[in-house]
């Protein structure tokens, strides 16, 4: 029965020893040690970096080929590997935990394995006949896992940014078509939570529009800083065991093969023992979550009640809010996005940690990176996802609540301040405040302003635009002319 059970097993040596490997996989026994070390997350690696990996060691392979230091049958086999597993096929073999000791050591042994096993089954031998095609001596001819990794990891984050521009595009236009829905609708500013000055409900999501703007153009900033990469530095950015041909023929053939346009670095010792470009990605994205949570937050304020709070706006019903009571609807989108702020903030205070830990020509903590980036990308970007289709795009205003509190708020007075001067104005903000008389009627009572005066000072747009001055209302009382909206 033991016999039995060790004929599914193939026997593997590495540096440390001898072990078993199950048969039917195509990892090795690098990879098994590495899985057994790090049981960490007890997440799979991210399928964007396995395949970046896929297409790095295809174009090795290829560049290796063409420059005659790899053997056509031995290329073409790694390629086709490559393909299969670009293709989704093998990921589950791609088994070490994201967290890892040894600067990704074990990420790119995993690859160059699963790659040598499919490429030896290809060419008609067993998983673990490393003599037909060798993890080290061909899959990884040329490379280091010190310019393979990082290289893996900015073409990761490339497609991953890419994927959150586009949905944040799609929350851009979803912001800017409710700026125009909402144009005509006044609602009261507010500033430190206190009724400020009347502001249109269009001019505030055009602001939201406008910060995300912003925001695309940072993540805009990210792209490119992620397409300069260290191929071909090898171990510390010198190039040890790399043909000058393939040095210079690499980063243009992983672009071909992925159809990525990267850029190698102008000094390769720079870009392998430096992470700071992941530093100022991670930033991009943090500034775009928080852009996110300030206008999630803006949302719950505004949608408050529905009858003991602000209620200016409705936001689609998505789910019953409570267990206990009944109707009870929460804002559930908005609250999902701080949350994922929340954690693409944190994250991004262990990258900049872990960047900062480099010491001399490596960073041995790019694992570490790599795991956090890739979930904030992704999950703001899934989060700006349902923020679009599941909340914006369905948000209405209430017009008559939002003209109530404008009509009802010591807010207004602002506006009068050019024509009575500040301290009368805020004598006639007290009194309204503790008599809870209007505003208007004050200012009439004190014969601060006419009627005509107050209804054309006091209009709503009126107040949403640059206002006018004490001497163009001389002006128009002399001429009889209080046609605010002329």
């Amino acid at each position: 029965m033991k016999n039995a059970q060790k004929s599914n097993y193939r026997s593997e040596r590495d540096s440390i020893g001898t072990k078993d490997v199950p048969d039917d996989v195509y990892y090795g026994v690098q990879s098994l040690r590495a899985a057994e070390n790090f049981r960490i997350t007890g997440l799979s690696m991210h399928p964007e970096i396995v395949n970046s990996l896929a297409y790095i060691k295809k174009a090795a392979a290829v560049t290796n080929c063409e420059i005659g230091l790899l053997e056509d049958k031995t290329a073409n086999a790694i390629i086709k590997a490559c393909d299969e597993i670009i293709a989704g096929k093998m990921h589950e073999d791609f088994i070490v935990d994201p967290i890892q000791g040894g600067a990704g050591t074990s990420l790119n042994m995993n690859a160059n394995e699963v790659i040598a096993n499919r490429a030896i089954e290809i060419l008609g031998g067993e998983k673990g006949d490393y003599n037909i095609v060798n993890p080290n001596d061909h899959v990884n001819f040329g490379q280091s896992t010190n310019d393979v990794i990082p290289t893996a990891g900015r073409m990761t984050s490339l497609r991953l940014l890419k994927n959150l521009k586009t949905e944040l595009l799609r929350l851009h236009d979803a912001l800017e078509q409710k700026s125009r829905e909402f144009d005509h609708v006044i609602k009261m500013g507010r500033t430190q939570m206190q009724d400020a000055v009347p502001i249109r409900l269009g001019q505030e999501f055009k602001a939201y529009s406008v910060a995300i703007l912003r925001d695309i153009r940072r993540i805009d900033n990210a792209i490119e800083e992620m397409r300069i990469v260290n191929m071909g530095g090898t171990a510390v950015g010198t190039g040890i065991n790399a043909d000058e041909i393939y040095l210079k023929c690499i980063v243009p053939k992983i672009s071909e093969v992925s159809n990525m346009k990267l850029v190698q670095a102008f000094d390769l010792i720079d870009a392998t023992q430096n992470l700071d470009s992941f530093v100022a990605t991670s930033g991009a994205v943090k500034a775009c979550a928080v852009t996110l949570s300030k206008i999630a937050n803006d949302l719950r304020l505004m949608s408050s009640g529905p009858r003991a709070g602000f209620n200016e706006i409705n936001l689609p019903a998505k789910q019953s809010g409570s267990s206990i009571m009944p109707g009870k609807v929460n804002p559930v989108i908005p609250e999902v996005v701080n949350q994922v702020a929340f954690n693409v903030i944190g994250n991004d205070v262990t990258i900049t940690m872990a960047a900062e830990a480099g010491q001399l020509e490596l960073n041995a903590f790019e694992p570490i990176i790599f795991y956090c980036i890739f979930q904030s990308i992704d999950t703001l970007g899934y989060a700006v996802r349902t923020f679009v289709d599941n909340c914006v795009s369905g948000i209405t205003a209430n017009e008559a609540r939002c003209q109530y509190l404008v009509e009802n708020s010591i807010g207004i007075i602002t506006a009068t301040c050019p024509h009575v001067g500040y301290r009368k104005a805020a004598n006639i903000a007290k009194q309204a405040l503790e008599s809870g008389q209007s505003v208007r009627s004050l200012m009439i009572k004190e014969n601060l302003l006419s009627e005509e005066e107050l209804n054309f000072i006091l209009d709503p747009v009126n107040m949403t635009e640059p206002g006018i001055s004490g001497k163009d209302l001389l002006l128009r009382k002399k001429e009889g002319n209080y046609n605010g909206l002329q």
